[in-house]
């Protein structure tokens, strides 16, 4: 049997004089970083001395010190991989590039894992960002590719650390032709480059084909040589791509790496994980699928590939999954630190969790580097999600907070600087990214933490009330699965976890329920991440005749144009008239389409007869940009009919464009600006230029300062009154980044980009429109700045014509003010103190006299007490309803019956302040809370009857409800079960 040479040599070490369980940085313990050296120590003595340690040690620790009784001083052997440099990641990567650059392909950079697409959260596929060229809506700008891709996928998210090859974050090596060559060419070039290029045996590697495609099995079997009996012929299901419904599909051969061929040919199952991997997918895009599902073949045929790094890197590495590649082992090793645990000597649950953890890791810090924050929608909950199973998983591997390397308990921050070392060949612009990302996990990590501790408070709430349900109905307890599935998703419990605390109480968990959620979570998360819309749209026809729009707009706002095409309703017209909606299309045009930001122009198209008058207008509300580079012009027809073929002259509305320049030339400044009071390292996070005002979001953990927000103003006037002329000029992207030029947050860039400098303050990559010279902006004001997501802040500022406005508008508020109060300017905000100081005291007044009236009533009800239990225990209970009396005022009854009963007294009160509300208050005297019922926990139970919760102390707890029709029924049940409570306890 022919198999791979080995890459790598072993080699044996003595690390230690004593059995450690413990993973080693070279030589050293990992002991010495806590500021000790414990060699030469037994494993006994190692305990006595530090016991802390041990603590971290689960399944393996019986078996150590066994093993350290028998033999104490006997030295742990560390094998440690040499890897051979040609079969590191790095160089699989740069020898599948180098191989097609040598075959007439453009090597283009990853594109972002947030991508323009907008029908597709994440990157998923090396594919994506050429979906405007396989669609034909883009001329292409070479006829082949090829890249890495960076690549995020979800729907198997539960899979990663338990199989061999599921990863959430990934590298596609991919090859792609715009209608170059076809199938003949990619498999050649594919096999030439798994058996020559990486030295695959040839009888390891099987192919698999559509059933259909004949062509494909001839050419694997005639011109490669590969034998009939390793070519599979599988269904559509396997073999034949396609984006969705309707759309570009074609059939699809795969490459799989054979790691038994020992095993033999007969009743062979390409699917079977523990003998195959496919690592090589080879898509011939040859088709278009119609509505009544019928092909059509496709103008330009493409070829679409992707081949898994990390599969590569396994397969040549000669390790036994994809975690344990040079890729993201180093991760793996240092969470095994961090948890004083070694990987080689791991029980399978602690190498899973591992492996977890080196899998999301990548996932997280290369999302944030991205622009992807933590948040509970879209993106943003993708990441917040995989913190929190990172959190979650360390913590079960016993990573605790302890402070490392000074960030207050945080751990994620340790492994990502880990991820960020083995990021220089895959996206070299994350290492200056690193003081963001690594304060956004410390930061996330923290809150979530505190997420956990309220989980586990949550859990005992929902034990409790199993306990309670299967009491009262004579069941056993149980668990249901929404319950349990709430805990794991919101609150990061693993099921496993909550099973586990669940059998101690002898109760059970709805697991079938439990499943449901999780997989209508699993349906909707693959819908949401897993599928790429490609479609041949109405639109795609039109694009044949129409050319891209010239922009005219930096140095005109007035043109003559061709009506290249007309759209109503997404509907090629051929003329529109009066009192209609219309999408206009231009040969060229001065209107600014939106884009980097900053809204389209308004303005006006129109048609003159010879003697100039208008026959025919078109007011302009907005441009947008579609189909490629075409402008469309949005708007309504005013007057008259206009003609496909027509000419008309476009007028941009001048006022709103000098608007917009302000606005725009202001949001470099503000950048700048910030930059220069708060800190280099923060980052655009999206913008907005309108006419009215600019809003611009970046990346920061805190709330601006008031003096941060005076001296950003106070600099961004001062180079307005410098008046600086602004230089704009076209340069290749590489020249333009090495002068310095930041690039717009979720602008895609060209070879040659548009630079828009400052002198000496700015300098941005920027296709937007800008004034010539900062004294056009007049003034700057922020009118507003806030929190919109977590390390996501938001500043809202007006310039220009709009500074002018703002500024008027609030002296004319300042006036009505001081004529209101009856005082000058300076003197508004000591009047408005001293009013405040007023109306704290009358209502200071007002809750003394609700108090006093909330005592008298509750001196009244103190009758209507009746006792439970013995004659010689007698506990004494009063249950009623305080009308509409506020929650302070409750509070303040409830105390006042429990200190004028005799202890042991329960007190249960509710009332409606309003229609929509109820209050509810439990206290308990000492002699009740020693009988083991808690206020806390009790007063919540009810308030679920008024569709509220609550909880407190166990002596004293308020809760709130939002149903007070159902008052009378939490309060009845409160009567029922208090006294059943206290009758089992005495």
């Amino acid at each position: 049997m022919a198999s791979l040479k080995p890459p790598f040599s072993l080699q044996t070490r003595h690390v230690a004089q004593f059995l450690l369980p413990f993973p080693t940085s070279r030589f050293h313990s990992p002991f010495t970083s806590r500021g000790r050296d414990y060699r030469g120590f037994t494993l006994q003595s190692l305990a006595s001395v530090d016991p802390y340690s041990l603590s971290y040690r689960r399944s393996h620790t019986k078996r150590l010190i066994a093993s350290a009784s028998a033999q104490p001083l006997t030295g742990e052997l560390v094998e440690e991989k040499l890897l051979d440099p040609s079969t590191s990641g790095d160089s699989i990567r740069r020898r599948f590039l180098e191989f097609y650059a040598a075959r007439g392909h453009k090597i283009l950079p990853s594109a972002s894992l947030v991508p323009e697409d907008p029908t597709v959260l994440l990157t998923i596929a090396g594919m994506l960002q050429f979906k405007p060229i396989f669609l034909g809506k883009v001329p292409r700008e070479v006829p082949c590719a090829a890249t890495s891709q960076r690549c995020m996928r979800t729907n198997d998210i539960e899979n990663v650390g338990r199989t061999s090859r599921h990863q959430t974050f990934f590298e596609m090596l991919g090859n792609f032709s715009f209608g170059d060559y076809f199938k003949q060419e990619a498999i050649k070039w594919a096999w030439e480059l798994s058996t020559v290029e990486f030295g695959l045996p040839a009888e390891n590697l099987w192919i698999s084909v559509y059933e259909d495609d004949d062509e494909t099995f001839t050419i694997w079997h005639d011109k490669m040589g590969v034998p009939a009996n390793r070519i599979k012929k599988l269904g559509e299901e396997d073999n034949f791509w396609t984006s969705g419904a309707t759309g570009p599909c074609g059939p699809c051969s795969e490459i799989y790496y054979d790691f038994h061929p020992e095993r033999g040919h007969s009743d062979v199952d390409l699917g079977d994980d523990s003998r195959f991997i496919e690592f090589y997918n080879l898509v011939f895009m040859q088709y278009n699928k119609k509505e009544d599902g019928s092909l059509e073949p496709l103008k330009q045929k493409n070829i679409d590939t992707g081949l898994g790094l990390e599969r590569m890197a396994r397969i040549l590495q000669r390790v036994p999954n994809n975690y344990e590649t040079d890729l993201i082992f180093p991760i793996i090793k240092k969470a095994a630190d961090l948890a004083y645990e070694s990987y080689s000597l791991a029980d399978e649950s602690a190498k899973t969790n591992l492996k977890i953890i080196g899998d999301h890791m990548r996932a997280i810090v290369y999302l944030i580097s991205d622009g992807v924050f933590p948040s509970n929608i879209g993106r943003g909950y993708v990441v917040r999600r995989l913190i929190r199973r990172a959190v979650r998983t360390g913590r079960l591997l016993g990573i605790r907070r302890d402070g490392v390397g000074g960030l207050e308990g945080a751990f994620l921050p340790i492994l990502a600087e880990e991820v960020i070392k083995l990021s220089t060949n895959i996206d070299p612009d994350l290492k200056t990214r690193t003081p963001r990302i690594l304060e956004e996990l410390k930061r996330e990590e923290l809150r979530f933490v505190q997420t956990l501790e309220r989980g586990e408070k949550l859990l005992e709430e929902i034990l409790t009330d199993a306990l309670s349900t299967g009491q009262r109905n004579g069941t056993v307890p149980c668990i249901s699965g929404k319950d349990a599935f709430l805990l794991y998703d919101t609150y990061g419990f693993p099921v496993e976890i909550t099973s586990e605390v669940a059998e101690e109480r002898g109760i059970g968990i709805d697991m079938v329920g439990f499943d449901v959620e999780m997989e209508n979570q699993r349906r909707q998360s693959q819908a949401a991440h897993n599928t790429v819309k490609l479609s041949v749209e109405d639109g795609a026809e039109l694009t044949d005749s129409i050319p891209d729009t010239k922009f005219l707009g930096y140095d005109t706002l007035f043109t003559r144009a061709v009506v290249e095409g007309l759209l109503v309703n997404g509907k090629p017209v051929g003329e529109v008239s009066e009192g209609n909606e219309v999408e206009v299309l231009l040969d060229r045009t001065p209107f600014y389409a939106e884009s980097g930001g900053q809204i389209g122009d308004h303005g006006l198209l129109y048609v003159t007869d010879a003697q100039e008058n208008k026959e025919a207008v078109v007011e302009i509300q907005d441009v947008q940009k579609s189909l490629g580079n075409i402008f469309v012009h949005k708007g309504t027809v005013v007057k008259g009919l206009i003609n496909v073929g027509g000419e008309v002259e476009a007028e941009v509305d001048a006022n709103l464009r000098q608007r917009a320049k302000v606005h725009h030339t202001a949001t470099h400044l503000l950048q700048s600006a910030l930059k220069k009071v708060v800190g280099g390292e923060t980052s655009q996070a999206g913008s907005l230029v309108a006419f009215d005002r600019l809003r611009f979001d970046f990346n920061f953990n805190r709330p601006l300062r008031e003096n941060e927000i005076a001296e950003i103003e106070l600099l961004i006037n001062q180079w307005i009154g410098e008046a600086t002329l602004l230089e704009t000029r076209v340069m290749a992207l590489a020249e333009a980044k090495k002068a310095g030029a930041i690039a717009m947050f979720g602008e895609k860039y060209g070879e040659e980009v548009r630079v828009v400098e400052v002198p000496g303050v700015s300098m941005e990559l920027c296709g937007g429109t800008h004034v010539k010279n900062t004294s056009e902006i007049r003034g700057f004001k922020i009118i507003s700045e806030q929190g919109i997501a977590s390390g996501v802040r938001r500043i809202e500022a007006v310039a220009g014509d709009a500074f002018v406005e703002y500024v008027i508008t609030r002296d004319n508020y300042l006036k009505q003010l001081c004529s209101t109060l009856k005082v000058n300017a300076e003197d508004v905000t000591a009047r408005v103190n001293n009013l405040l100081k007023d109306l704290r005291e009358a209502r200071n007044e007002v809750s003394s006299a609700r108090t006093k009236a909330a005592i008298y009533k509750a001196s009244s009800i103190i009758s209507s007490a009746f006792t439970v239990g013995s004659s010689s225990n007698k506990i004494t209970v009063l249950v009623s309803s305080m009308e509409d009396i506020d929650a302070d005022a409750l509070k303040s009854a409830a105390e006042y019956l429990v200190s004028n009963l005799q202890d042991p007294t329960a007190v249960i009160l509710g009332s409606c302040p309003d229609e929509k509300r109820v209050s509810l208050v439990a206290a308990f005297s000492p002699g009740v809370v020693k009988l083991g019922l808690q206020a806390g926990k009790f007063v919540g139970s009810i308030a679920k009857v008024c569709g509220g919760r609550g909880g407190g102390r166990p002596n004293f707890a308020q809760a709130g409800g939002s149903e007070s029709e159902n008052l009378p029924a939490a309060l009845e049940k409160a009567r029922e079960e208090l006294v059943s409570a206290l009758s089992e306890a005495t």
